[in-house]
């Protein structure tokens, strides 16, 4: 008998349907003998709607009323859940993420999981039940609900097993696993067998959707097994994320390509070269709870130092208007945003091993016209930004030329 999580997304939950398939999953898990915590997403779309709702009241809704508002989704679709389970004859009970206590920092919108109080789900584990739990949602401590972020249902899922020492936490989505990339843009993109954490996180960081960030962070650093599977397949092994390479084969150069067209660019020009200067330019950006991607600074030789960064592209007018509220004060010449770019990755532990891994990159991206504007790399990964419109284009070359086609186990 083991202790799994299983995570269902929107798609796996779009409707009655398949929230009945989902409950005959959970049932034939059930008669193994396996204690099963669900965790589910809203239904796909329910998200959008709220927030769309929320925007015709207040164009810039107030965060913590939008975490009260956005978090109803996930709470019709355990109380669905769970009673597709009854309905089968199987025990089972639906929880918030306030009932489980979720507890968070204070950040609406984008709170952080600090703990978990397990006991109420293990003591209804040992008496029957299985039990279903709202992903996305937590609270602080202070009462107030809150939400973790757009893909917060995964870090849920994640952070559950932890808590509770499970066996092996499952993700089912509309995919079968992980892919050298996306299979929409590349056709002869192939299923990974398994993949290291470490990839799946510069993977998942770099714009990779499968899984989200920090349910990757949460399941390395508390060795939670971790596997994605489709919800719509009865049968496959999906994709296993874990610590060692697969000693019985070679490992490929590059596991996989991300990509990610949600990002924009900021520039700041003609500033004073001088030390401090980038915290002044960084640090409100910071304060606004502002993510920064790519960074880059260049000096001139007028004494002056140009400084280029990513963010959000939801953030870059939030972003612009910081910089401007203090473009006098860093002595900036000029302040620009360009959100029509994209960012594209490598990936793969094989980089530390061998040489020659950007200037294949970039050659491949030269041949085909394609002009690079940032580079961020660290040991088993190099990103570049690039004008979106080359996006896929870029993707597909890249693919090719690392003959990730080869690399992937179908």
């Amino acid at each position: 008998m083991a202790l799994i999580v299983q995570k269902y997304g929107g798609t796996s939950v779009a409707n009655p349907e398949r929230i009945k398939a989902l409950a005959s999953r959970v049932a034939r898990y059930k008669a193994l003998g396996h204690q099963i915590v669900v965790v589910v997403s809203a239904m796909s779309g329910e998200t959008n709607r709220l927030i769309s709702l929320a925007k015709e009241i207040m164009a810039t809704p107030d965060p913590r009323e939008l975490d009260v508002m956005v978090s109803t989704g996930e709470q019709v679709t355990i109380g669905l859940t769970s009673m597709a389970l009854m309905d089968l004859g199987i025990k089972a009970k639906s929880y918030t993420g306030s009932q489980v206590r979720i507890v968070t920092d204070s950040h609406f919108n984008k709170a952080r999981i600090l703990k978990i109080d397990g006991d109420r789900i293990r003591k209804d584990l040992n008496a029957g039940y299985v039990v279903v739990v709202a992903g996305f949602q937590g609270v602080d401590e202070q009462g107030n609900i809150t939400t973790l972020g757009r893909g917060g249902s995964d870090t849920t899922g994640v952070a559950l097993a932890a808590a509770l020492q499970a066996d092996e936490c499952q993700i089912y989505t509309d995919v079968d696993g992980v892919y050298t990339t996306d299979p929409r843009i590349v056709p002869e993109a192939r299923r990974l067998k398994s993949i290291t954490f470490e990839e799946m996180l510069e993977l998942a960081s770099q714009g990779s959707k499968v899984l989200q960030i920090r349910s990757v962070e949460f399941a390395g650093k508390y060795k939670v097994k971790l596997r994605v599977l489709s919800s719509f397949e009865e049968e496959g092994d999906g994709t296993l994320i874990t610590f060692e390479e697969d000693k019985n084969m070679e490992q490929p150069i590059i596991s996989g390509i991300a990509f990610n067209r949600d990002e924009a660019k900021v520039t700041v020009l003609g500033v004073p070269d001088r030390p401090g200067i980038a915290y002044q330019i960084l640090g409100p950006i910071a304060d606004a709870n502002i993510d920064v991607d790519i960074i880059i600074q260049n000096t001139g030789a007028d004494g002056t130092t140009d400084f280029t960064f990513t963010v959000h592209k939801n953030e870059l007018n939030k972003a612009l208007e910081i910089l401007r509220n203090i473009q006098a004060h860093i002595g900036a010449r000029e302040i620009s945003g360009d959100d029509k770019i994209a960012k594209v990755s490598i990936v793969g532990v094989g980089m530390r091993s061998h040489v020659g891994v950007a200037s294949q990159m970039f050659r491949t991206l030269a041949e085909e016209g394609i002009n690079i504007q940032m580079i961020s790399t660290s040991e088993i990964k190099i990103a570049v930004v690039i004008d979106e419109k080359y996006m896929e284009l870029a993707v597909r070359v890249l693919h090719k030329a690392f003959e990730l086609e080869e690399a992937g186990i179908s």
